[in-house]
């Protein structure tokens, strides 16, 4: 299902970037969740992403193997790096100041020679993660198993993303190490404002929303 996607993906009006993804097992574990798969995609509007999850082909396939899906509507607040050499995701115009929630993608291509050590030592930077009541939701996810890793969480507001990114010794160690070793060949960090979802996730809403944060 993950291969048969491109011929029709690669022809969608408005589609500007997309990814194949599938996930990982919790605790940012490199063995995959054969149960879980993703499509992140880059539109040129939303009108077009919507005719596509409702209309496309490929979504109704998509539907038909599945017991559940969950599509998550966001706009790009900053983006630094590269995924498949080019930067997929530029900044919104139109952000919403009363809408707290974020959502974060970090992904990288691990050098070979460097998979052992970043294995070793990227696991427990995780550790404190599941501590902060900030978080929403994660997930591992990625192109190819072991190589390209990504993760994408979503958070309650800027203050419980940042308490973990610049609070936790674990983390701040693994990116100082990040820095010296120079583990990956390529990377990509970047945050977005979540503002509409459609779905479930095992039968649940992720995002707490008091209202729909619309254009």
């Amino acid at each position: 299902m993950m291969q048969y996607a491109h011929r029709h993906l690669t022809k969608v009006p408005g589609l500007t970037f997309y990814k194949l993804l599938g996930s990982g097992k919790p605790g940012f574990n490199p063995l995959p969740d054969w149960s879980v798969y993703a499509i992140l995609q880059v539109w040129d509007e939303e009108a077009s992403a919507t005719h596509f999850f409702d209309k496309s082909v490929l979504m109704g396939k998509y539907r038909k193997h599945s017991t559940e899906q969950y599509t998550i509507y966001m706009k790009n607040i900053v983006a630094r790096g590269e995924w498949s050499a080019k930067l997929p995701f530029k900044r919104h115009t139109n952000l919403d100041t009363t809408n707290p929630f974020l959502a974060v993608i970090t992904r990288a291509t691990i050098r070979k020679s460097q998979l052992v050590n970043f294995w070793r030592d990227v696991p427990a930077s995780q550790k404190s993660l599941h501590a902060n009541e900030g978080l929403l939701f994660t997930k591992g996810i990625g192109e190819v198993p072991i190589f390209q890793m990504a993760t994408f969480s979503l958070w309650k507001d800027k203050k419980s993303l940042e308490d973990f990114a610049y609070g936790s010794k674990e983390h701040a160690k693994v990116i100082a190490k990040t820095r010296e070793i120079q583990w990956y060949k390529e990377e990509l960090f970047s945050r977005f404002q979540p503002y509409k979802t459609q779905g479930s996730w095992f039968g649940k809403e992720l995002i707490p929303f008091k209202q729909e944060f619309k254009d």
